[in-house]
């Protein structure tokens, strides 16, 4: 991996939180993700499933974790199974975890070989009632492909039909949503990396550059400060392609008196970042341009001092609809008539602002997290509030990660991130 090891602490930490919820004389196994043919003996990137990293950092195909907080032989309550490993491998495909790496990077005492697995996990299951297993709940899921954690399902419940069903989400929707410091940390060098690209961007952007050529030279900034790359395909939209909400074609010209819309960020050890800016091709913006610019940039800063505990999601969203209302009617995109005649299920600002304003963040882009229950302190939320005008060749857009705090307004993790159009003038023209 890029990434530095994280201590196993967290690690450890994570699988207490989720153990103390789980059920007397249950089991929960989470496995890893599969690696995903492309066709001929080509294969895609390997990413690790995010659950069986939150609760073990194992970074590596073919692993398997059993929690079992009940069993009677101690040495079984907590188990990680990883792939064999020996010289041809190591010729062919580079180091894999050993016995000894596997517990020094999660913290568990007892590691297997995952050819051991069918024999171990029948003898366990004699002790068992309940049966965990780690099904994909997220409220934008639309997995169609079987995965390895549904191939292990189908067969589980085969060989035991006489064994009890719960589900790990539940669990993880909550505790997931919570971050740690260390993920707060972790976080904040991925949004560190993505300052460094954005500020790339700053010197190069001009107009007849390729929006391609915008997406190379973020790559390049972001791995060579040690991560992957995308935290999730780029935004690079010039122009009217602003408008389309997630274009990632990418492969248009700029244009001198355009904006470019760019949601773009870096990841780091698995963990995400989500920045949004929008600024001029040329390096100037245009009146009109700086006054929507920055009525998206008040309803940000806006929303951002709503984010507090206590704060339930659905009613926070209803709250910038009506910052957001405000500013469009100072621009003479809506007036009165639009806003008292409006259709209470679509409000009339929805016309130039159709998407949400804040998601939960972590270790997906889209992470999970309670919407239902009040906002707690150490989530992460981003903050996207955005104005798309196709009949005026702009969508402008805005984005930053925050952590909600105890007291007072969220923590912005890109507080150092140019943000002011002033700025960003000041920096492209430099």
């Amino acid at each position: 991996m890029k990434y530095e090891q994280i201590h196993n602490a967290l690690f450890i930490k994570n699988r207490k939180k989720f153990m103390a919820q789980m059920k007397p004389k249950s089991i929960a196994v989470f496995n890893s993700n599969d690696v995903y043919p492309i066709s001929a003996d080509a294969t895609m990137p390997f990413e690790q499933h995010r659950d069986i990293f939150y609760l073990s950092g194992a970074d590596q195909e073919e692993t398997i974790l059993v929690l079992f907080p009940d069993a009677m032989d101690k040495k079984h309550r907590e188990i990680l199974f990883v792939r064999e490993t020996n010289e041809h491998i190591a010729v062919w495909e580079g180091e894999k975890l050993t016995k000894e790496k596997a517990t020094e990077v999660s913290g568990i005492k007892t590691i297997y070989w995952l050819s051991d697995f069918d024999k171990i996990f029948f003898d366990i299951m004699t002790e068992v009632d309940t049966v965990y297993f780690n099904t994909n709940e997220h409220y934008r899921q639309a997995v169609e492909t079987q995965t390895r954690e549904n191939r292990f399902i189908l067969k589980c419940k085969q060989d035991f039909p006489a064994h009890q069903w719960a589900k790990s989400f539940p669990i993880l929707n909550e505790i997931r949503g919570v971050k740690e410091p260390e993920e707060i940390q972790l976080m904040q060098m991925a949004c560190n990396i993505t300052e460094k690209g954005f500020r790339r961007l700053l010197g190069f952007i001009k107009p007849s550059v390729w929006e391609y050529e915008i997406e190379a030279e973020l790559l390049h900034e972001f791995v060579r400060n040690r991560s992957k790359g995308f935290a999730y395909t780029p935004i690079i939209a010039s122009g009217n392609n602003a408008n389309v909400l997630h274009y990632i074609e990418n492969n248009q010209q700029c244009k001198d008196g355009d904006l470019i819309l760019m949601d773009v960020a870096a990841e780091y050890a698995n963990y995400s970042s989500d920045l949004t800016r929008t600024i001029p091709v040329n390096g100037k913006y245009t009146k009109r341009q700086k006054e929507v610019y920055n009525a998206v940039l008040r309803v940000k800063n806006e929303a951002t001092k709503l984010l507090v505990p206590g704060t339930l999601w659905a009613e926070y969203h209803k709250e910038c609809g009506k910052l957001m209302t405000s500013e469009l009617l100072g621009l003479g995109l809506l007036d009165k008539a639009d806003v008292q005649n409006e259709n209470p299920d679509w409000p009339a600002y929805k016309k130039y602002f159709m998407h949400g304003t804040s998601h939960h963040i972590g270790l997906n882009t889209h992470d999970y997290g309670e919407l239902k229950t009040p906002i707690k302190a150490n989530m992460v939320f981003t903050v996207e509030p955005g104005i798309y005008i196709p009949e005026e060749n702009m969508g402008i857009r805005i984005e930053d990660d925050v952590v909600i705090q105890e007291k007072g307004v969220p923590f912005n993790l890109m507080a150092n991130i140019p943000i002011e159009a002033d700025e960003i003038e000041e920096l492209m023209q430099a």
